[in-house]
């Protein structure tokens, strides 16, 4: 399956990707023979990948990767590159290339240290003669010291080295990187694309992969993670809830609670997982014996992972948090469009009794003013506020509507 596929609802921007890449094997195979060089070229050293959140940012920035180390014999023939099968489009796509490095982060934010491993890593030649692909998913996340530091290899790139940086939008990124890049722009996938790949590549049930596709707006992680995993069906429908329970002050500030208990033990359950491997092989690296003390001098090292665990897990509970709300916000659209009697297909089928209810208890004056709410309460986490001072006011905003 050619790497492009992976691309949902995203045509013109795989096009243009295709066509970069064809102007990349050229160039390549231009040097490799001494011939002169093309005089146009589509390929540039840095590319700049906005989309909302779904729109599939990092798989298509891993999709052009494995298409600059395609090795199929079609291009040969005219063919695009990116055939998916052989062992350059493979090993791109797993992360196992070694001329493709893919930086993303489980932290708040990507600092200067790790930044400037990463420049002196794209200073370095590729090893197979191709391309060095640097694929930096949460470019958003990087501080203004990272940012200012990126410039400078942006700025004076290597001959052979491509940057590909993900971002929700150019606002994201400091605005003297992303005039150094080319941008492409990626579109919400419409719900009918997401829910044919579900079924197609996931083996997923048509009616399941619908109700997940629709529920989620065309959010392609999520609607898969959703359609897989009971756990994460049972913690929506638990946020949806939410709106039937808040009568009164005690009930507004006990589903606040609930809410944020709910990101937390989805943050311990995730980090359980991910930290005990990482501690044992980190004391495996360290040389402890099974069950034993560590060697002398390693507490450093070993607080360092402490503390990027706790901070991982942080990020983990605000995006949890972060999830919910924004299922919150498409309950209450759902809301605000039977009352409008707009054709916007809702998201909340399964719940269309719940939302005819609601929508004929209030007006849609006062529908927008909780989907405000719950704008403002999204703010307040950016803002570090304490998330349950924040999802308390968020609620009984909601019940004063």
């Amino acid at each position: 399956m050619p790497v492009w596929d992976d691309l949902v609802g995203q045509e013109k921007v795989s096009a243009q990707l295709e066509a970069a890449a064809r102007d990349a094997d050229t160039l390549v195979t231009a040097v490799a023979a001494g011939t002169p060089l093309p005089e146009a070229s589509k390929m540039t050293h840095a590319w700049l990948f906005t989309g909302p959140p779904g729109s599939g940012r990092s798989t298509a920035a891993r999709a052009f990767a494995a298409a600059l180390h395609c090795l199929s014999p079609d291009r040969a023939l005219g063919g695009v590159p990116g055939c998916g099968f052989c062992d350059g489009c493979h090993t791109s796509l797993i992360g196992t290339h070694a001329d493709v490095e893919i930086v993303r982060t489980d932290l708040l934010s990507i600092g200067v240290k790790e930044t400037r491993d990463l420049v002196r890593r794209a200073q370095m030649s590729p090893a197979g003669g191709r391309w060095q692909v640097i694929v930096l998913e949460d470019a958003d996340r990087l501080t203004e010291g990272a940012g200012n530091v990126l410039l400078k290899a942006v700025e004076e790139p290597a001959p052979r080295t491509v940057w590909l940086l993900c971002a929700p939008s150019i606002e994201d990124v400091l605005p003297t990187i992303r005039s150094r890049c080319r941008l492409l722009t990626l579109r919400t996938p419409p719900v009918a694309a997401v829910a044919d790949v579900l079924v197609r590549r996931d083996g997923i049930e048509p009616d399941v992969a619908a109700i997940a596709a629709r529920a989620t707006q065309g959010h392609i992680g999520r609607a898969r993670r959703l359609a897989t995993d009971a756990r994460a069906r049972e913690r929506r429908a638990a946020v949806l809830r939410l709106p039937l329970r808040i009568d009164d002050v005690g009930g507004c500030l006990k589903a606040a609670q609930e809410l944020i208990d709910a990101a937390a033990e989805d943050a311990k359950q995730m980090a359980e997982e991910i930290d005990a491997k990482e501690t044992e092989e980190l004391k495996a690296a360290l040389g402890a014996a099974q069950g034993g003390r560590m060697p002398r001098g390693t507490a450093g090292v070993v607080k360092e992972l402490e503390d990027k665990q706790k901070r991982r897990r942080t990020r983990t509970q605000r995006d949890t948090l972060d999830l919910a709300l924004i299922d919150l916000t498409a309950f209450y659209r759902d809301v605000l469009a039977l009352q409008l009697g707009t054709s916007v297909a809702l998201a909340n089928t399964e719940m269309q009794d719940t939302l005819e209810r609601l929508a004929r208890g209030t007006s849609p004056e006062a529908t927008l003013r909780r989907i405000d709410a719950i704008a403002a309460c999204r703010e307040a986490l950016d803002r570090n506020v304490a998330p349950l001072l924040a999802v308390e006011a968020m609620t009984m905003a909601l019940r004063a509507g």
